[in-house]
């Protein structure tokens, strides 16, 4: 069954990104009329053109930074996926005025955008590091969170549905380390490693795909959505890469890289305490109360017992063999296998 009504029109931005082509793939799947791909990048653009040759698919150019550009991509459009952003870490550490043009100021535009045309729902990707937050990126995305359930609450009439999903690590997605770790073995080098125990989350761009497929469906104002990813160290993500390509495992430490944790926290305690659990996923809905605190001085609102953060460190932890199973199922990884084997040796 679709998660979208038949002859929807949908618009994806960040739509030549990782995520948004995924997305658009899966949307391709379904009864939809138009697919909007909305990015800064022509060049990208035509390769996916060219690429998918379907022409439901259609090409804006623009920045969420400029809203007129937004808004005329979302005219007429029954949803909205938001994936663009800039999401690499050092480069936000010392740009972080552009994180925020992008990521806060922009997902503004969008939700302000679709809120205008009448849009019925709009998705805006997260990430863990927006959860207790010591870079620039995290702190930004924090902060579209906010903006999105601040919409919630000011436009409790509003007939557009705003809603968040927030992720770990996606595998062999654009700047993720372990297209790094195969490029690095294919030149014959060690795969260079921040720190061998630093844990991480992990999960396919396809389960990401799916939780944005949930937040459509069963999304109220303001929601968070946050799938309960499995979890492993950097350095058993490398020996394990290191393994399905038949090499010897030697890692080089470089050390940790500007503002990043040794663990990432996909739930707060605080969000847990009165977060809603359907088994794969957490929903956080939105705090609804006012600014009348007094209200609350005599009988305050009473939650669950205080419970752990979800963080990758106490997440179900896979082994390296795991691991191995889990990269073998992204169709990029068992390409870069297949092609490998098929190359003569000198």
């Amino acid at each position: 069954m679709s998660f979208l009504p038949s002859g929807c029109r949908v618009t994806v931005t960040g739509g030549t990104g990782s995520f948004g082509k995924t997305m658009v793939r899966r949307l391709l799947d379904h009864d939809v009329s138009e697919i909007r791909v909305f990015s800064r990048d022509e060049a990208k653009q035509d390769l996916m053109r060219r690429g998918l040759g379907d022409d439901r698919v259609r090409y804006y150019v623009g920045d969420v930074r400029d809203f007129d550009s937004v808004h005329r991509a979302t005219r007429d459009v029954d949803f909205v996926f938001h994936a663009a952003a800039l999401k690499q870490v050092p480069s936000c550490e010392f740009f972080p005025m552009e994180a925020v043009r992008t990521n806060v100021l922009g997902s503004e535009n969008v939700i302000m955008a679709a809120e205008r045309n009448g849009v019925a729902s709009v998705v805006l990707l997260s990430t863990d590091k927006a959860v207790y937050p010591v870079n620039a990126m995290g702190i930004s995305k924090a902060l579209m969170e906010k903006v999105a359930q601040a919409h919630a609450r000011n436009r409790p009439d509003s007939t557009t549905v705003v809603s968040c999903v927030r992720y770990g690590n996606v595998m062999y997605s654009r700047g993720s380390v372990i297209p790094l770790f195969v490029e690095q073995i294919k030149a014959g080098r060690a795969p260079t490693v921040t720190s061998p125990a630093m844990t991480r989350f992990l999960m396919s761009l396809a389960e990401s795909v799916d939780l944005v497929e949930h937040a459509f469906r069963q999304a109220r104002p303001g929601d968070i959505f946050i799938h309960k990813a499995p979890a492993c160290t950097v350095g058993d993500l490398a020996e394990a890469v290191c393994q399905l390509f038949d090499v010897p495992t030697k890692l080089e430490v470089i050390g940790v890289r500007h503002g990043e944790k040794q663990d990432e926290t996909l739930a707060s305690r605080e969000e847990l305490v009165r977060a809603d659990d359907f088994g794969d996923v957490f929903r956080v809905p939105v705090d609804a109360r006012d600014l009348n605190y007094e209200l609350y001085v005599s009988e305050g609102e009473v939650g669950r017992p205080p419970i752990e953060d979800f963080t990758s460190a106490n997440a179900p932890r896979l082994g390296i063999a795991q691991i191995k199973d889990l990269l073998l199922t992204i169709p990029e990884m068992r390409a870069e296998l297949t092609l490998r084997e098929t190359v003569p040796a000198c």
